[in-house]
């Protein structure tokens, strides 16, 4: 079955296809009638979907995969499907590869780029640490998605930040050689890795939710207590494992986006910075996928609702 490619969709568009559920819920309009609330999603993007006077109709699980078939709206500037009919697929319909976003690039061949980073640090403590977190987490790693919404929430997505992070720290690193290497690309290795206890993921690679560690703590919080585990097991001298707490507690910069204490040595600036960069320029990328040459996308929320212009093609030939 063809996918439904939500992210290219338009108004008044017709879909009859398969769907991923992401998230489903039964809710009580004005009217006191119950419709269903989902968002539904296949390898391109995801959509909202409304099925009205959902009465006495089922709801389908988080994750599960449904054939659905209705027409495409548009409600507070964005995209709405309104279901007319929807039944679980059946098995010989599914195609999970048309179904779950996924990173661009081979899982497996990933963590083995990552793996080298971590055996050519110096710092024998930092090596020991960096080698027994990918080791840790190597299963997850090749599904895990980075966010439940934004960017790389996507099969394999976690993997993927912290690769292309690798990249370019060791691409700028060359620029500022008072920048100590293996902290920050054990930094970078280890920065997100506690997303995977925050974030409510299955094989699929599909988030649909925070955990309670992940609502009640947070990854910055777990991954600061994870780090403090592992270099006493890895006898990780005091020091480093204090700079490596405080750079898994700084990412973010700033309390708003959930960081206590903002950056406090290069090392941390770097890491933020990189973390930044990676989300940000993933972000555009995404929004404008499914923009056309010479026009505005939708509003990026993660961007401070900007609109962001595709620039045509011809132009930058020239």
């Amino acid at each position: 079955m063809e996918s439904i490619n939500f992210a290219y969709r338009r108004r008044d568009d017709m879909v009859d296809g398969c769907a991923l559920v992401k998230s489903a819920a039964l809710r009580v309009s004005s009217n006191g009638s119950k419709y269903l609330d989902m968002t539904l999603m296949d390898n391109s993007g995801e959509i909202n979907a409304k099925g009205w006077n959902w009465n006495d109709n089922p709801v389908p699980d988080a994750g599960s995969v449904v054939r659905v078939r209705g027409q495409v709206g548009e409600f507070a500037g964005k995209l709405q499907l309104r279901v007319d009919r929807m039944r679980p697929a059946k098995p010989e319909e599914i195609d999970y590869g048309q179904l779950v976003p996924c990173a661009p690039e081979d899982p497996s061949a990933m963590y083995e780029e990552l793996l080298a980073a971590a055996q050519s640090l110096t710092h024998p403590g930092l090596k020991r640490l960096a080698l027994r977190l990918l080791e840790e987490r190597k299963e997850q790693l090749l599904f895990w998605p980075a966010a439940v919404s934004y960017h790389h929430a996507e099969r394999g997505g976690l993997l993927y930040h912290t690769l292309t992070m690798l990249r370019a720290a060791q691409a700028l690193l060359p620029v500022y050689p008072y920048v100590d290497r293996d902290l920050v690309l054990c930094g970078v290795i280890a920065h997100d890795l506690c997303k995977i206890d925050e974030i409510d993921a299955g094989e699929q690679g599909v988030a649909t939710e925070y955990t309670p560690k992940g609502m009640l703590l947070g990854h910055l919080v777990l991954g600061v207590s994870n780090i403090a585990r592992l270099a006493k097991e890895v006898e990780l001298d005091e020091e480093t494992s204090l700079l490596m707490q405080h750079m898994i507690l700084s990412h973010h910069d700033v309390p708003e986006y959930g960081s206590p204490r903002p950056p406090m040595f290069p090392e941390a600036e770097f890491l933020h910075h990189l973390d930044i960069l990676d989300a940000r320029m993933t972000e555009m990328h995404d929004a404008l996928a499914a923009t056309p040459e010479g026009r505005f996308s939708d509003r990026v929320r993660s961007l401070e609702n900007r609109r962001l212009y595709k620039a045509r093609s011809s132009a930058r030939e020239e």
